[in-house]
């Protein structure tokens, strides 16, 4: 399996990189960012329109779907992307985030994790093998091993708790994946929270069993920015140059910005669509608030400039009225606007790195986000 490469480095620019990964599904330019559809659906989105803001590749979840509709449902009725109908790569986390998230419905062993689901309560157990058996059901064209997340703060004598066993899972969750078919892939997610030797460890540990790409996981989990990019900086020397590396659930554009510079190159998070269900609106003047009453007279659109057309057409005091008047359009509207910002961000960066101007690139954008938008006299 370790002898398959998927990913071509195309540029470099200081520790920035510019590729593409190419799956079953197609080719996912890099850096990129996943919107996430966690239950086979994007909140407020039709997949047309992430389509149409040039996303390359979609996340879904292993614990969700397994629980509803069903993995081998999905199975039987031609895959994720088929059931979907979304065609094109995808990711699947395999279910570690919610080993944290729902801290009171399971029980971590060594064996597996033993979950009472939050549909209907009953037993549902996950090891790192049906873990694989999960993903491969659902055809992602990335699956990712088995893993326990832990929240930080956190004492050390659980972070490496969780990071050797998340080693032993990675383990297993090869060699449930060897018999893949051609041009699958399964990743490894190094652990460790905040503490730099237990990072190092995981990455060591990750590289030695040999994935087709890696993964920083357990981080965005409420350590502040500073730690995170720390964590980066102990990881990603020791990850294969030839391979990509994906930082799990992260996060806000000004994170992404910083994650690039230090060598990543996927990411993926809910903020895009979440913020937009909440009125938030993300722009290259940093995000705009909507529910402010300062929008409620502005006949401005979001950004003139755009070239997505809902944040070039539709005016701040409708979008302000849609979000105070509870209108679903408002939330339809700001979600798509915020996944296409975040896709012309990665554009620009994937350029960027392209010609060799990342840092200018970096710092134009991060004083845009700076000045903030300005209202109008």
């Amino acid at each position: 399996m370790t002898s398959a490469n998927h990913f071509e480095l195309l540029a470099t620019d200081g520790k920035a990189r510019a590729g593409q990964l190419t799956t079953p599904h197609g080719v996912v330019r890099t850096p990129a960012f996943m919107p996430v559809g966690t239950s086979g659906a994007m909140k407020g989105m039709h997949w047309r329109e992430v389509r149409d803001a040039r996303s390359d590749i979609v996340l879904g979840n292993t614990y969700h779907l397994m629980l509803r509709p069903g993995a081998e449902r999905i199975a039987a009725l031609g895959g994720l992307q088929t059931f979907t109908g979304w065609n094109g790569p995808m990711l699947t986390d395999s279910g570690g985030f919610q080993v944290m998230s729902l801290a009171q419905l399971r029980k971590v062993g060594e064996r597996a994790v033993t979950f009472r689901s939050h549909i209907d309560g009953l037993s549902v157990e996950l090891s790192p093998e049906r873990a694989i058996e999960v993903q491969r059901l659902l055809g992602s064209d990335i699956a990712m091993q088995l893993d326990e997340c832990v929240r930080l703060p956190a004492e050390r004598n659980d972070i490496e708790r969780a990071m050797q066993l998340s080693l032993r899972w990675a383990e297993r969750s090869k060699r449930a994946f060897e018999t893949a078919p051609a041009g699958y892939m399964l990743f490894g997610i190094a652990q460790g929270g905040d503490i730099a030797e237990l990072r190092q460890v995981s990455a060591r540990g990750l590289v030695e069993i040999g994935f087709h790409g890696y993964a920083i996981g357990g981080l965005a989990v409420g350590e502040p920015q500073s730690v995170m990019l720390a964590m980066i900086d102990e990881v990603a020397p020791i990850l294969p140059q030839d391979r990509p590396r994906y930082l799990m659930g992260v996060g806000t554009p000004e994170d992404i910005l910083e994650a690039v510079a230090r060598g990543v190159d996927m990411f993926d998070c809910v903020m895009p669509t979440r913020n937009g269900r909440h009125g938030v609106a993300f722009t290259r003047f940093g995000q705009i608030n909507l529910r402010n009453a300062r929008h409620a007279n502005d006949p401005r659109p979001l950004d003139d400039e755009s070239l997505w057309p809902s944040t070039r057409d539709c005016a701040r005091a409708y979008l302000h009225h849609l979000v105070k008047s509870g209108e679903t359009l408002g939330a339809m509207l700001l979600s798509e606007i915020n996944i296409a910002y975040y896709q012309r961000l990665m554009h620009d960066i994937r350029e960027a790195i392209s010609a060799g101007t990342f840092e200018s690139f970096r710092d134009r954008t991060r004083a845009e986000w700076a000045k903030g938008d300005i209202a109008p006299r």
